[in-house]
């Protein structure tokens, strides 16, 4: 349920130098002598959360990349791997993978974990992870890709598409909530962010 910090290495450490004091971040990057008499050569210092927050941007990127590479492998109960197959999980597990965030296995347990988001397509991010089921019961999850659709290892067709939430079907009326893995002020991206910090100490 924790990120891996190594893709975060390079995000974490341009983090860390913006979020220095002035005089840290001067001596950081050499420019010591030349920032006492220029007053925007410490201004990123000052916006260390802008930098997580284009971290959090590549990140989803980099989800919706992964997730699209996987259209039109098989679909397959049990499966996470693109030469074998996927079933819906399976796939999450797999591109959430990519950006080294390790998950539980199931769609029940995967609907548990990161922060809760209002079931609106206005509001969704790419890259959060939709949940679908009937009562309490989540069976399917599905990962959004922007512009209303997500990507999902499809039961019915067999394969993993890319589908339109706007459209009719027995599985959007099953619509029951977002998780969102991926933003810089969600506790499981903070988490991976002050534990690769902690190993540098």
């Amino acid at each position: 349920m924790l990120l891996r910090s190594r893709p975060l290495y390079i995000a974490l450490t341009v983090a860390l130098v913006a979020g220095a004091s002035p005089m840290q971040s001067q001596e950081l990057n050499g420019t010591t002598g030349a920032a006492k008499t220029d007053p925007t050569a410490t201004l990123e210092s000052r916006k260390p959360f802008a930098t997580f927050s284009a971290s959090a941007e590549r990140l989803r990127e980099s989800i919706v990349e992964k997730a699209r590479g996987s259209v039109g492998t098989k679909y397959k109960l049990g499966a996470s791997k693109p030469g074998v197959g996927f079933d819906c999980s399976g796939l999450v597990r797999y591109v959430m993978g990519a950006i080294d965030m390790v998950l539980p296995r199931t769609a029940q347990s995967q609907s548990k974990i990161g922060t809760e988001v209002p079931k609106d397509v206005a509001a969704l991010q790419p890259g959060d992870v939709l949940t679908f089921g009937r009562g309490k019961r989540i069976s399917h999850v599905g990962i959004y890709v922007g512009n209303g659709k997500m990507i999902h290892a499809s039961t019915s067709k067999r394969r993993v598409i890319e589908t339109s939430l706007n459209q009719r079907s027995s599985l959007i009326r099953q619509w029951q909530g977002v998780r969102r893995y991926v933003d810089g002020g969600t506790k499981i991206f903070s988490d991976s962010i002050l534990a690769f910090a902690d190993s540098l100490k």
